[in-house]
């Protein structure tokens, strides 16, 4: 066996370097997703270890298939590179470990466990360059040294953070992966505990008795061949840890369609509440009327029709007394022209019909103003476009609901109404100095007692394709912004 592995060893370092590259590569390209899981950032260090700590085992087998380049004068320059390579992946590989061990929020655990390692292993490096005999020496010297301060402190640190890693995966369900990052961890402990103890041979303690020839001795393969194959066990295992960022879109993509089934049956609820509002307006409407055409208009008509039979009575007899109850039968008709003529305006205003939006609009802030006393100013700007009856029909009854609020409920005593007619839309602002209201609070779903007429408005202004925004803050009055598409030709 010994053989073999002496006959291939340039493969074992290629696939040695290749599994860390390959696992470098494959996190490179996987953590550039977007992820809120911690595990996706602690990751980059590892990537940046497997690229680097692949390319060292590289520039090794580089040097092995040629060998006349190693000689004392090139060695001068060529040590120290790999040198400079191997301690650069191992910082990595330790940045990685105390990222994971530390957090996202103990960024002083993670930087002074790093600082303490690299403080150690430089103190460390400066004495064991000037405690050898010669360059050559001092260069492998440097590498044990290297491997023992800083690769074997990073491997368990990584092998502790990746075992922390595990209780989150399966505190969130995630078993498997939970699994795969364990062996990982357990493939990093074996490569930093074993496959770096056994360095080459040196001065430096205890590699003067385990050493890669110690372990060749011992089991009858280098020790190149069990550190690539603990490196293509982490790399696995490491990649298939990766696919918990699927696994996190799944969820991802699972929470938002459950969001929007809940969203779509809160709208389809709030629907159906408000048709049922709606319905019932109607029939209070109806009931309204039908209760003013029988107190007023059929009290009127009953009336006339007594005083039409006295007067049939009293032509003849008493012709004065005919004239006087004609004249008192006139100014009833008058009334209840005036009455019938308040109930069509109530249910229709023709002045929207007639004269348009603004010009109902000014009679109705009329109409309040004389009602409650509440100031009403009515604003417009830019010139009349031509509109559907349908949007004209949904802001002059948006303009409704947000006066009835105010004199109800804001205890303001001005308002006003800006019309402002825009090239391809026209834009309705409503607005009091009253007291105000939480307004987040009153539209928020989770609201127990929901503002219908607030939710009309909105739902109105949708129904012809626009919006409806309200706005309001406690002593700071509200504002009832809604703007209507119109299309060319009305």
């Amino acid at each position: 066996m010994t053989e073999f592995f002496e006959q291939n060893i340039i493969t074992v370092y290629f696939f040695y370097g290749l599994s860390f590259f390959s696992m470098g590569l494959a996190i490179m390209l996987e953590v550039g997703h977007a992820s809120q899981l911690d595990f996706a950032q602690a990751l980059r260090p590892l990537a940046a270890f497997g690229l680097v700590h692949g390319s060292h085992e590289w520039v090794e087998m580089f040097l092995l298939i040629h060998g006349h380049i190693t000689g004392e004068t090139t060695f001068a320059w060529v040590g120290p590179l790999r040198v400079i390579l191997l301690a650069a992946s191992f910082m990595m590989l330790l940045a990685f470990g105390a990222r994971l061990i530390a957090g996202p929020t103990r960024a002083r655990l993670k930087w002074g466990l790093m600082l303490a390692v690299v403080c150690i292993w430089g103190a460390g490096l400066v004495w064991v360059m000037l405690t050898q005999s010669s360059r050559t020496h001092a260069t492998i010297a440097a590498d044990v040294y290297t491997r023992y301060s800083l690769a074997i402190p990073g491997a368990a640190l990584t092998a502790w953070g990746l075992i922390l890693q595990q209780r989150k995966f399966y505190a969130a369900g995630m078993k498997t992966f939970g699994r795969d990052v364990t062996l990982a961890a357990v493939a990093f402990a074996l490569y930093g505990g074993i496959g770096q103890l056994f360095a080459s041979p040196s001065t430096i303690f205890p590699s003067v008795y385990l050493n890669a020839d110690a372990f060749v001795h011992w089991f009858g393969f280098p020790i190149q061949a069990f550190r690539g194959a603990m490196a293509c066990m982490a790399a696995v295992f490491i990649i298939l840890s990766m696919r918990v960022f699927a696994e996190e879109t799944r969820r991802q993509i699972g929470g938002l369609r459950e969001a929007q089934a809940a969203e779509k049956r809160r709208l389809e609820a709030l629907r159906g509440e408000l048709l049922h509002l709606t319905v019932k307006a109607q029939e209070s409407e109806r009931q309204r009327i039908a209760r003013e055409l029988h107190d007023e208009i059929g009290q009127t008509l009953t009336a006339l029709g007594m005083g039409l039979s006295g007067i049939s009575e009293n032509t003849t007899t008493n012709p004065q007394k005919a004239i006087r109850q004609a004249a008192h039968l006139k100014s009833l008709v008058n009334d209840g022209l005036l009455s019938l003529k308040n109930l069509v305006t109530g249910l229709h205003p023709p002045q929207l019909d007639e004269l348009g939006l603004l010009a109902a609009l000014r009679w109705y802030a009329s109409e309040m103003q004389n009602r409650f006393g509440v100031k009403v100013t009515v604003e417009n700007q830019g010139t009349a476009i031509e509109m559907s009856e349908e949007s004209k029909m949904v802001l002059y009854r948006i303009t409704q609901e947000a006066i009835t609020n105010i004199v109800r409920h804001s205890g303001a005593d001005q308002a006003t109404i800006q019309l402002t007619y825009c090239e391809n839309s026209v834009k309705l602002i409503v607005k009091d100095n009253g007291q105000g209201f939480d307004c987040d609070e009153i539209l928020s779903k989770k609201s127990d007692q929901p503002c219908w007429g607030l939710l009309g408005m909105i739902e109105r202004a949708e129904l012809v394709g626009g919006e409806c925004e309200i706005r309001s803050s406690s002593q700071q009055g509200t504002s009832v912004e809604v703007s209507v598409p119109v299309k060319p030709g009305g």
